[in-house]
């Protein structure tokens, strides 16, 4: 298994490369870029957040508390209603870093077992996706690029626990016990499993829908016109619109005539 100081080192070459690559090969600004970084570097260590006692734990758990409330704020204070006043978003985000540092560390010891479905590809998937839909921004790319940089974060945590699960003594390598316990889709047991796919199955609805792929009935929306104004066939235009009858066209003026008052030579 590597070790925290292994794993925060390997998300952060890859945060920057991911944020140099945003910047000059994709055309986010430097400052979309960074974020993008930073993000990629905390998304190496969020795997270990299943063992909040100990230190990495708590090092994850002390740095999601910071950076969560911030990225949080905006929803929060729209769900809730609250005011935008200054005191009240200071005293939301402090409620909001004690509530994850602590409440969130104390239910976490509970619920989760070192090694378990928080070190699967379900919950790489579940970690982009709650980026993506909480990051303060409507523009759908940006929010694709920040949730890009958790992913990538996180399955470098558990690439590198596997790379870790090989012994490379001897011309051949051999496979540890926690060989193939980071890289998976199924846990040991049923329920932490069953609940994982449940929560990926909500959250990739919710971000499909709000990335416009399909609508509120799951069904695919149609693809936008130039214009952004869907085109209407031809034969469900009321009648008036059609194209004109020309042989229609040409017996109007001898209707028109016709209704005319007759004059009589005297």
């Amino acid at each position: 298994m590597a070790s925290f100081k292994e794993h925060v080192g390997f998300s952060g070459l890859l945060g920057v490369g991911y944020g140099l690559g945003a910047t000059f090969l994709l055309g986010f600004t430097p400052i979309q870029g960074a974020l993008a970084g930073y993000l990629a570097g905390v998304g190496g260590m969020l795997p270990d957040l299943d063992s909040p006692t100990g230190k990495p734990g708590q090092e994850i758990f002390s740095l999601t508390a910071a950076v969560a409330p911030l990225i949080l704020i905006g929803n929060v204070l729209k769900w809730t209603k609250l005011p935008t006043d200054t005191e009240t978003v200071m005293l939301t985000m402090l409620l909001m870093y004690f509530a994850i540092r602590y409440g969130g560390s104390w239910f976490t010891s509970k619920l989760s077992v070192h090694r378990g479905m928080f070190h699967s590809i379900p919950a790489n998937l579940i970690a982009a996706e709650v980026t993506y839909l909480f990051y303060p921004t409507d523009n759908v790319v940006v929010k694709a690029l920040m949730a890009g940089a958790i992913a990538v974060g996180f399955f470098s945590h558990l690439l590198l626990d596997e790379i870790y699960a090989v012994r490379w003594s001897g011309a051949i390598p051999s496979l540890k016990k926690s060989f193939g316990t980071a890289i998976k889709f199924w846990g040991r047991e049923f329920g932490p499993s069953a609940f994982t796919y449940m929560l990926l199955l909500i959250l990739t609805f919710v971000t499909l829908e709000d990335a416009g792929i399909i609508s509120r009935d799951g069904k695919l929306q149609a693809a936008p016109t130039e214009n952004g104004i869907e085109e209407t066939a031809p034969e469900a235009l009321p009648p008036t619109t059609l194209e004109a009858d020309p042989v229609r066209e040409a017996m109007l003026p001898t209707e028109e005539l016709s209704d005319a008052p007759a004059f009589q030579l005297q």
